[in-house]
């Protein structure tokens, strides 16, 4: 099969569905699926289905054949299928950009897949003519919203730390949270607001050391520049 795209970043492998009905694969053959792709523009895409082929990829000896499960999708695309991470890891693959090539292992040596530049650029062409948002596409997480079953309130552990705290609930009467709060002031040793309040941890169980030989001399990288919520001190 021809226009397949390799997508190192995402997660589900996408066969579109005119390649899907071209390849004569009856439609009971699709596993319903309620997991929705989301697309560059936030546009939900419902799949069709999923459906397990076998994918043989490789020039005879060194090729290697294995089931690969495709999210069917019916809108439209320049590719006729897309495959990503999970697959290629399968593979063990490597993957060049730069030299649109593919090498995997194989019982009779390496096995390699090399793209077409002519094909590459058309349907570069005419993805850049199509909506953004049909190009590509992961699949969304589902996120379950919790709600509290009961409000939390704070208790202060230390009266000469006040922001050293811990929340109970609310729902005990009055005489069980006194005597909770109690119990966890007078054990506030065992909470602990830094590294400096874990003295107790061996070192070789919270220190990471690379192994290096001491033979090479250390090389300094150029510092990196963090988004501002994680450029927080690092250690």
């Amino acid at each position: 099969m021809n226009r397949v795209l390799v997508d190192n970043g995402n997660s589900g492998d996408i066969l579109y569905c005119p390649a899907f009905q071209q390849m004569g694969i009856g439609w009971e053959q699709l596993v319903p699926t309620n997991a929705p792709l989301v697309g560059f523009g936030g546009t939900r895409v419902f799949p069709l289905g999923v459906v397990t082929l076998a994918v043989t990829v490789g020039d005879y000896r060194q090729q290697i054949t294995k089931n690969v499960a495709f999210l069917v999708v019916d809108c439209s695309s320049t590719y006729n299928a897309i495959i990503r991470r999970p697959t290629l890891n399968l593979w063990k693959a490597i993957t060049s950009t730069y030299h649109l090539m593919i090498k995997f292992p194989t019982n009779y040596g390496v096995g390699e897949l090399r793209g077409d530049q002519v094909a590459v650029h058309k349907c570069y062409i005419a993805m850049m003519e199509m909506d953004g948002h049909l190009q590509a596409m992961s699949i969304e997480e589902h996120r379950i919203a919790t709600e509290l079953v009961e409000r939390l309130e704070d208790v202060p552990l230390d009266n000469s730390r006040p922001e050293r705290t811990t929340k109970i609930g609310t729902f005990a009467n009055l005489m069980v949270s006194q005597a909770l709060a109690t119990f966890l002031k007078e054990n506030r040793v065992v909470f602990a607001w830094s590294h400096e309040d874990m003295p107790g941890i061996d070192l070789p169980v919270i220190v990471h050391r690379l192994n290096v030989s001491p033979s090479f001399l250390l090389v300094r990288q150029k510092k990196r520049v963090f988004a501002q919520e994680r450029d927080i001190d690092r250690w």
